[in-house]
């Protein structure tokens, strides 16, 4: 096979996600090179993820090079791509899930560990999610919520200088970098819970539609239950019209428990629902069925 060119973010996340799919691709006997592509979320620094227009914002542009043919194969955190795909790509092929939860980081002047998650009342948390904003609020609605933009070592420094009590990071990216995290306590939050993004801790691999030598390739690295999940958790935010920044949680782990959480705006009431899914096909409207009812009654 040709040499494969993976278009990625310059991230250290990113990075690291690239080169370990570039890893596993030279089991394969591939040839394998990175190209670096920035895109509008890694320019615009300054606004939450909620003020900036459109979405896929972290995809667009390496979606764009996918489709003119400049790079061959384009490595995502699953839960970053818009639902409906461009025409002309698809995910041929979903990563292993790594652990999808949220985690608190706690500086540790705010612990009080007699409060929910050992967070002192009052604390000033950093975010710039609306699902993150919205369940932070439902649980703790004493704390302040301040946004937080930047990669996760950046957002990570912002904690370190004061600027923040606490902030919430995906335990996934926080794993893979290894980042030593032993000067502030960290809290694992209960996914059941505080609800993860649809396809939280999951890699998308993404190429042409044609390419059909390259997707024959990463079936050996697909995980099919994995990808079966994540398409009922993504269908259910394609029904809702959202992207990354609609304020819903969901997750269905590997004994099928699903689990939705969803707010109808920031600041209102979150609405939390559970299943056992005995069949995937329908599941989804059926989620945004009693979503719609939560709603009015």
């Amino acid at each position: 096979m040709k040499k494969v060119i993976i278009g990625s973010r310059g991230s250290d996340l990113a990075l690291w996600q690239a080169t370990f799919v570039k890893a596993e691709l030279q089991k394969l006997n591939c040839e394998v090179e990175i190209k670096i592509i920035q895109t509008q979320g890694d320019k615009i620094q300054h606004l939450s993820f909620d003020k900036l227009e459109g979405k896929g914002f972290f995809t667009k542009e390496i979606e764009d090079a996918l489709l003119n043919g400049s790079i061959d194969l384009a490595v995502h955190s699953h839960k970053d791509l818009e639902t409906t795909p461009p025409s002309g790509l698809k995910i041929s092929c979903v990563s292993e899930r790594a652990n999808p939860a949220d985690v608190l980081l706690i500086n540790k002047s705010a612990i009080d560990e007699n409060a929910k998650w050992s967070l002192k009342e009052g604390a000033v948390v950093g975010t710039s999610s609306a699902r993150r904003k919205s369940l932070a609020l439902k649980f703790r609605a004493d704390v302040s919520i301040n946004d937080l933009r930047g990669n996760v070592p950046t957002r990570i420094d912002k904690l370190r200088q004061g600027n923040y009590d606490a902030i919430l990071l995906a335990k996934a990216g926080v794993d893979r970098l290894k980042l030593d995290l032993s000067e502030f306590k960290e809290v694992v939050l209960d996914p059941a819970e505080f609800v993860p993004a649809p396809a939280q801790g999951a890699l998308g691999l993404q190429i042409r539609n044609e390419d059909e030598e390259l997707h024959e390739l990463l079936q050996k690295m697909n995980f099919p239950e994995v990808q079966k999940r994540i398409k009922l958790e993504r269908k259910i935010l394609n029904l809702l019209d959202g992207g990354c920044q609609l304020p819903l949680g969901v997750y269905c782990n590997e004994n099928n428990d699903l689990y939705v959480s969803f707010a109808d705006g920031l600041g209102n009431e979150c609405i939390s629902l559970h299943y056992v899914v005995k069949d995937f096909e329908g599941m989804a409207e059926r989620v945004i069925v009693d979503l719609n009812q939560s709603k009015v009654g």
